[in-house]
């Protein structure tokens, strides 16, 4: 009994973090979570379905917070939900036949680059620079978001950022405006589609979601106030932090 109460503790404290510091910086709750999972014991395939099943709980805390202010343009929103969904659901299907440890590198070594892009264009993302894109342009972001969404459904960690980066970079966002796009679409729509695949196709520790679900969207609903009050500066100082951590973590996790 103790040590289950034990594990309890463990999960809400690594959960509530991680889903707080990915809230505010976009993504990146994975970085702590999955690792948490695996270090107690669950298998790779256990792991990665319960984190993504209760990833859901950080976008209903983070869209809890942001439907008190009018942030996001539903259009945008549809555009992103219809272009992304498809990729997560075929990444989720085909996650098993992957190979594990050459994605980690690869999504290690892209994750880290982002960061370090975001820190070299000091301007990026302070100010929100709309695009004019024509039809071509709306293909190649769709495409994008297809792409990321595969990720999404077939990895732990970073992809979130991967969608907020992108949202930056390509549509012209400001950091605190893409964050909020990636918390609500990513983290309710698209962890919810990967999960609900995961679970149908792999095996969820049930009896530890309860404290996960209420960590992460503690975490997720702080993390998105936090992000408000904060300008695009400190937003993107924790997304470039929150990147590199991120992608040195897959390497590691690679290697080991």
């Amino acid at each position: 009994m103790f040590d289950f109460l034990l594990q309890q503790v463990i999960l809400f404290i690594v959960s509530l973090s991680a889903n707080a510091f990915s809230a505010l910086a976009g993504g990146g709750a994975g970085l702590l979570q999955f690792p948490a999972l695996l270090w107690l014991g669950l298998p790779f395939a256990v792991a990665l379905a319960t984190h993504k099943v209760a990833s859901v709980a950080l976008g209903v805390g983070a869209t809890i917070r942001y439907l008190q202010h009018d942030v996001l343009s539903w259009r945008f929103a549809a555009f992103i939900l219809l272009t992304g969904l498809p990729g997560v659901w075929l990444g989720a299907i085909s996650v098993l036949a992957i190979s594990e440890q050459v994605l980690l590198i690869a999504l290690g070594l892209l994750t880290i680059g982002m960061g370090a892009y975001s820190i070299a264009q000091a301007q990026l993302g302070l100010v929100a620079v709309p695009m004019s894109h024509r039809f071509l342009g709306w293909l190649v972001g769709g495409l994008g978001l297809f792409v990321v969404g595969v990720l999404n459904g077939s990895l732990t960690s970073g992809t979130g950022l991967f969608v907020t980066l992108w949202l930056v970079r390509w549509f012209g966002l400001d950091y605190k405006q893409a964050v909020a796009y990636t918390l609500v679409l990513v983290g309710f729509f698209w962890n919810g589609l990967g999960g609900l695949t995961l679970a149908m196709v792999g095996e969820v520790r049930w009896d530890w979601l309860p404290v996960l679900l209420v960590a992460s969207m503690l975490g997720g609903y702080l993390g998105a106030h936090w992000a408000l009050l904060k300008g695009n500066l400190w937003v993107k100082r924790a997304f470039e932090v929150v990147t590199i951590l991120t992608g040195a973590s897959l390497l590691i996790r690679a290697m080991f």
